[in-house]
This record gives C-alpha cells, sequence and structure tokens, in this order.
C-alpha cells in the first residue's frame, strides 16, 4: 500500500513517520481489527450525553470519540472498564475551559443553598462539583422539576442559561461562560443575510446571543434542529450553530437549502476550531498506535458519573431526595 510523509511533530508519534494514502480504508481496517466503535457527532443525530450514553450501550472493546475532551470524558465515565480514545487532546472547548475546576469550587462554596445544575459541556472535575448534569435538550425539563424553594445555579454557559430563565421562568444563579462559536453571530450581518434569503427560515442553538435567539423562528438543540429541519416543510434554512450539523441536514434533506449564519468577521469562525483538530490523520494515527486514551481514577469517574445519572428520563421525578 502507498504511503506519504504525515507532518506530524516526531515527538507526537515518533515511531509512524508515515501514514497511508487511503486513510478511509486504513481507519475501516483499524476498526475491525480493534473491534472498536467511532463516535461522529457529524454523522450522528444526538448531542453529547447521547453519544456517551449510545458508547455505553456499544458491546466493542474501543471507543474511539472524534470530537472534544468533555466528550470522551463523559464517555469513559460511563464506560469505565473500556478504553476510550480522542485523537487530539487539544481537542477542548471554550465552555469548559472558561469553567476551572477550582474556581467553580469555589463558587458553589460561595452559594451552598444552591442546585447545581451544570451543562454537559464540562470538565470531569466540574462535572463531580455538580448536582445535576444537562443537555441543551433536557435543561427545561429538569429545571422545571427543582422545587420552587430551591434557588439554581447554572454553568457554565451564560446564553443557554438567560434562554432557560425566559422560557421557565425560574431566576436562577449564572457562571458567566460562553461558547465562542456561538458568540461570533452578527446581528447586523444576520440582518442582512435574511434580506438576502427572504424565504429562509432562521434557526438557532440556545447557546446563540440572546439578539439572535430573539430573531429566530425556531431554538432548539442540535438534535432538535435536525428534526425541525426534516419536518419543516419549508426549503431554505439559515443555521445559527457550530456549522458541522449542516453535513448532517444536507445529508437527511437533500433538496433543502442551508445557509450557515455569519460570524461577526469574515471568516470561518463559526466552524468549532476545537472541533476541526480531529483530522482523518490524527483518527488513523489514534486507531493505529491506541493512543491517546482517557484517563482518570476511579474517584472521579464515580463522582462524575453520580450527577449526569441524575439526568435519566424515567418519566419519575429527577430530584426525589433534595
Amino acid at each position: 500500500m502507498p504511503y506519504e510523509t504525515a507532518d506530524i511533530a516526531p515527538q507526537e508519534v515518533a515511531e509512524t513517520a508515515f501514514i497511508p494514502l487511503n486513510l478511509e480504508d486504513e481507519i475501516l481496517r483499524l476498526k475491525r481489527d480493534l473491534n472498536s466503535e467511532i463516535q461522529d457527532l457529524a454523522d450522528f443525530v444526538g448531542d453529547s450525553l447521547e453519544l456517551s450514553r449510545r458508547a455505553a450501550s456499544t458491546d466493542r472493546d474501543v471507543i474511539v470519540f472524534a470530537g472534544v475532551h468533555f466528550m470522551a470524558e463523559t464517555a469513559k465515565i460511563l464506560n469505565p472498564r473500556k478504553q476510550v480514545l480522542l485523537p487530539d487532546l487539544n481537542a477542548g472547548c471554550s465552555l469548559a475551559e472558561g469553567c476551572p475546576a477550582p474556581l467553580f469550587k469555589a463558587f458553589r462554596e460561595m452559594h451552598p443553598h444552591h442546585v447545581a445544575i451544570t451543562y454537559i459541556n464540562c470538565s470531569a472535575e466540574v462535572k463531580a462539583l455538580s448536582d445535576i448534569i444537562c443537555t441543551s435538550s433536557n435543561a427545561e425539563k429538569i429545571i422545571r422539576q427543582v422545587p420552587e424553594d430551591r434557588p439554581i445555579l447554572f454553568a457554565p454557559d451564560r446564553n443557554l442559561g438567560k434562554y432557560l430563565v425566559k422560557k421557565t421562568g425560574r431566576e436562577m444563579l449564572l457562571w458567566q461562560g460562553s461558547c465562542i462559536v456561538h458568540e461570533t453571530f452578527s446581528e447586523r450581518k444576520l440582518l442582512r443575510l435574511r434580506a438576502k434569503y427572504p424565504r429562509a427560515t432562521l434557526i438557532a442553538h440556545p447557546e446563540c446571543d440572546e439578539a439572535v435567539l430573539e430573531k429566530a423562528e425556531f431554538v432548539g438543540s442540535t438534535s432538535a434542529l435536525l428534526r425541525y429541519v426534516q419536518q419543516s416543510a419549508e426549503e431554505e434554512f439559515i443555521i445559527a450553530t457550530e456549522a458541522g450539523i449542516i453535513h448532517q441536514m444536507e445529508k437527511s434533506c437533500p433538496g433543502k437549502v442551508f445557509i450557515p449564519a455569519p460570524p461577526e468577521e469574515s471568516c470561518a469562525c463559526n466552524l468549532c476550531p476545537y472541533m476541526k483538530l480531529n483530522t482523518m490523520e490524527k483518527l488513523y494515527l489514534c486507531m493505529k498506535n491506541r493512543s491517546p486514551e482517557i484517563s482518570m481514577s476511579d474517584d472521579l469517574i464515580g463522582r462524575a458519573y453520580k450527577p449526569i445519572r441524575e439526568t435519566e428520563e424515567s418519566g419519575s421525578q429527577i430530584f426525589p431526595d433534595l
């Protein structure tokens, strides 16, 4: 099989100076050999927690998480006895990085009577300091179950928090974090885009700024946005979220037009720079070398699993013991 030199630092992968030209075939071969499963957000309908839950239900030995660090950590928390790999350990998340565990711990200690509901885009250490972990799709349901006499602390996304305050009517103490992707959308350029495509329906993720959400015809989680365009009779959509979802929308609705919302600057800022660190070359090397691997202590896994378990939607109350 033909090989070419990879542009990879020697200290990163010293023993693999060559990679195959046909990466797709080699990755599929490694997948069979490793009995592994690749969870790819762009090709699977679901949010971050659903990806990890699917990983938990698999009988495969190795989980290769082609996403960002907090996603792979969540997969490890739900699959502590399986090997979880991440193609690039630097594939982080601005929300997770903007909520460091020591500062979040101090914040919680300042508000000991608050129920801490934390968006899944956070580190394992922050999950372990939380009461409940939510996603954008189940956050509203969880908040509505909190008894009225219990104050709520919501972290780390202030935009999602503001949206949930408006939806539920519950006052919440918000951690002032934000997603760099959703912060880039320009209201001014969005109005210009709507004028250019007057028949297009604007749909947005609740992590967007309030000014963008106010102009959207529909606001929902990643999976909800995908369902909306699949079920809608409209033919044109402006998408205000990470542009990777457009790939899935185009696959499921080939006759429709999807227009990415414009960022403030004239660049591709609406493509998550962290997610884009996961290249085909890194995925191949990760599977070939079974590294980098996500590792956590049993103690941290146990403490981080408890608030994730509280999100299980069994139809019963999530807060029976509060």
